[in-house]
């Protein structure tokens, strides 16, 4: 038998091929993190999602949490780390810019100073409750004052208009030119000039000095009409990219804020979810959403679990059965024992999950991160160039040569470049888990493509997992009636199927169970214990082979039982075996259609099992897996896995979260089965299906497939119209608004872009 062995795989994945895995911190630590929101133009585009500042922790730091509605993309990150990094005390900043929540760890006596340093930056810092991690309200979205962005306008529309027919002095111009550039344009300057301050040339930054210069060479219209495109555009672009986030966030929206709750006297009460304890029972009628994980204790009942599981049938629920928060009751009244508290449900481990699998960025991202930090810089520096060396010394215009490194100033800024990887990403993110899929990170998602090869595990992942004993044959007339009663209370210790199965079968025949001690399990072989004084041991081949206890006649039996894809087990004592048992599990149809599939994709498949080689084989070809190993002991299967490196494929495993830990560690992706309601899965695999329907996993290589050609359609779309501007600028045929109207036009066909895969 293929034994569990402890799965807690670590690998980090800050690499290409993700074979070196160390350690596996899906929170993003040392992780650079991009997310969507505002315009994300920055030297220093995406700081990592946690951010160490100092070499070693101490032992009274505390994590306080802070609630900056401004703080939505790397500008505001930037900003708040170079701030923050500067005062003492303060040990490690964590960023969720999903939710708009800084935490701080830190030594300080209170939080006065860290609120007074981010409001010098221009925003504003609301300190939440020690127990509130920002995920139990979603951020509102952006609030538009439309009037003086209306106004301002206008105004620059009436500049246009009284310049080009000169019916009107100068000066009137210059005043509506003013007044448009003032009524929507302070807050840029206010946060350019932040910028400045802290020698980081970010869009605002940029847009000020284009603005201000073109201002200072008599280009009023121009100027005002620059400033209202760039506000107009980043409003548009602020509300594009609140559909990334509220996909997350709508996710929060799944569970209700109340439950009806049993009191101590028995009634039923309305209470806040967040209030209930573990072990309360809950009452949920037809048509209303369950509000915490627990298991039903009375009634029956059919209950969606699409928002979860991303199954698309309702699945019928009853006595012992689980549930989860955010599904939908809809059959008959449920009453159920809550087994997690609100903030630990496996809805709010999603949540979670999805809102910190940006911290793991894709390769893309680190390309386009280290490109904006090369790109901005040297274009200031070739604008300036071009201000001031045509003038001085090719006898140029000062007026044309200035105000085309204006134009280059606004060329410089790489909002649609930075902004095209996080929104595809997160947008990915959020489509695979309304499927169901939950993925660890944007590497993972970028990665899926690369797949070629696919090991399974074949128990849970392939079949059912849930076998049943078919055949006992009694091998030693000493143990007629006791064989059964040994084995069963041998399997009612072990956490294996086959084990299982043999417990359920003596637990049906009312079979009497002996108490077992110096229980061991062993992995990939079986179980040890003592009963009665005596030492039983219950396993598969190899482990008789191991004890020396096989012989010709009892191989012939194996291989017959084998041969019809049953896996088969014995009985034994220090003299030989004592009785041998037969399980069979059931191939799931969803498992054929999934192979089959992963082949339409070019995909390789291999089986890996503790079984032995019969019944791989036999279940390999009930499903069309290409190769099948059997016999696997852990080890084993790390090393098929190595073997197909070797051979230079790009490996995934799929195992059920718990076992296979080394194998799982080890390939490109892990991918965890049965996740529902398993915090191990949740946590360690880089992507957990949330139920055990393998046919995910082409869906989720699809994904990848679309998110990665979205990713290059965006990347060569904004390089591709920077080339062309400056190429334009260069010739002298740009303006400083058909700048800005390129630049952030193209930032919203990249944005929307990358929200297609929403509708996925």
């Amino acid at each position: 038998m293929n034994q569990p062995v402890s799965h807690h795989p670590t690998h980090e994945h800050d690499h290409d091929h993700g074979h070196d895995h160390q350690g596996h911190d899906h929170g993003g630590h040392g992780h650079s993190h991009a997310s969507p929101g505002g315009s994300c133009c920055s030297t220093r585009a995406a700081a990592p999602a946690f951010v160490q500042l100092t070499d070693k922790a101490s032992d009274g730091a505390r994590l306080s949490r802070f609630r900056i509605d401004a703080m939505d993309c790397p500008t505001e990150q930037t900003l708040i780390q170079d701030k923050l990094g500067k005062l003492a005390g303060i040990e490690q900043l964590e960023f969720n810019l999903i939710n708009r929540i800084l935490g701080v760890r830190h030594t300080l006596d209170d939080t006065a100073s860290i609120v007074r340093a981010i409001d010098s930056l221009g925003m504003k810092a609301e300190p939440l409750a020690d127990a509130d991690d920002g995920s139990a309200s979603a951020p509102g979205a952006h609030k538009t004052r439309w009037r003086p962005l209306v106004l301002s306008g206008l105004a620059a529309i009436a500049a246009e208009v009284v310049h080009f027919s000169g019916l009107a002095p100068e000066w009137l111009v210059a005043a509506l030119a003013l007044a448009a550039i003032l009524g929507c344009g302070l807050g840029t300057y206010k946060k350019g000039w932040i910028a400045l301050k802290n020698r980081n040339l970010n869009i605002n930054a940029l847009m000020s000095i284009a603005v201000t210069g073109a201002v200072l060479i008599g280009q009023w219209p121009e100027a005002a009409m620059v400033m209202v495109l760039f506000t107009l555009a980043e409003v548009i672009e602020a509300r594009s990219l609140d559909r990334a986030r509220n996909a997350i966030s709508g996710l929060m929206q799944l569970a209700p804020d109340m439950a009806t709750v049993q009191q101590a006297d028995g009634q039923w009460r309305e209470v806040e979810v967040r209030e209930v304890a573990i072990g309360a029972r809950v009452r949920v009628r037809p048509g209303e959403r369950i509000g915490l994980d627990g298991e039903v204790v009375e009634g029956q009942s059919s209950v969606d679990q699409a928002p979860i599981t991303g199954e698309s049938l309702p699945v019928e629920k009853g006595l012992g059965d689980k549930l989860f928060a955010g599904t939908i009751n809809q059959a008959g009244a449920l009453e159920y024992r809550v087994t997690a508290g609100a903030g630990q449900s496996t809805l709010a481990r999603i949540i979670k999950a999805v809102e910190q699998a940006q911290g793991a960025r894709a390769p893309t991202q680190r390309f386009v991160d280290q490109f904006s930090r090369v790109y901005t810089p040297a274009v200031f520096a070739i604008a300036l160039a071009v201000a001031l060396i045509p003038p001085l010394f090719m006898a140029g215009a000062w007026f044309d040569w200035v105000y085309r490194a204006l134009v280059l100033l606004v060329v410089a800024c790489p909002c649609a470049l930075v902004i095209s990887t996080p929104v595809t990403i997160v947008s990915g993110l959020a489509a695979a888990a309304r499927k169901g899929i939950l993925i660890k990170g944007g590497i993972y998602l970028e990665g899926g493509r690369k797949l070629d090869y696919l090991a399974l595990d074949k128990t849970g992942t392939i079949t059912h997992g849930k076998p049943v004993q078919t055949d006992f044959t009694l091998l030693d007339s000493r143990f007629d009636s006791r064989a059964q009663a040994l084995a069963a209370s041998l399997g009612e210790r072990s956490d294996h199927p086959v084990s299982h199965a043999i417990a359920q079968y003596g637990r049906e025949q009312n079979i009497a169970l002996s108490p077992v001690s110096e229980f061991a399990a062993l992995a990939g072989r079986g179980v040890r214990g003592e009963i009665d004084g005596e030492v039983y041991h219950l396993g598969n081949h190899r482990l008789v082979e191991e004890l020396g206890l096989c012989s010709p006649a009892l191989e012939a039996q194996l291989d017959r039982l084998e041969r019809q894809g049953k896996t088969v087990v014995l009985l034994l004592d220090r003299s030989g075996p004592l009785a041998l048992f037969a399980v069979a599990d059931t191939v799931k149809d969803s498992s054929r259609q999934a192979i089959a599939e992963l082949h339409e994709l070019g995909i390789k498949t291999l089986m890996l099992t503790g079984d032995n080689p019969h019944t791989a084989q036999a279940i390999a070809a009930q499903v069309g897996i290409d190769r099948a190993e059997g016999n696997l002991l852990p080890a084993d299967k790390l090393k098929s896995i190595e073997d197909l490196y070797a051979q230079g494929h790009r490996v995934g495993m799929v195992g059920d979260g718990i076992n296979d830990a080394p194998a799982l560690a080890r390939a490109e992706i892990g991918f965890a089965m049965a996740a529902a309601g398993t915090d191990t899965a949740i946590e360690t695999a880089d992507v957990a299906l949330m139920d055990d329907d393998l046919r995910k996993i082409p869906a989720f290589v699809r994904l990848s497939r679309q998110s990665a050609a979205i990713l290059i359609q965006n990347i060569v779309l904004a390089l591709g119209v920077k080339a062309i501007f400056l190429a334009v600028t260069f010739a002298g045929l740009a303006t400083l608004w058909m700048a800005v109207f390129a630049d952030m036009g193209v930032s919203l066909l990249v944005v929307f872009n990358g929200l297609r895969l929403l509708r996925q």
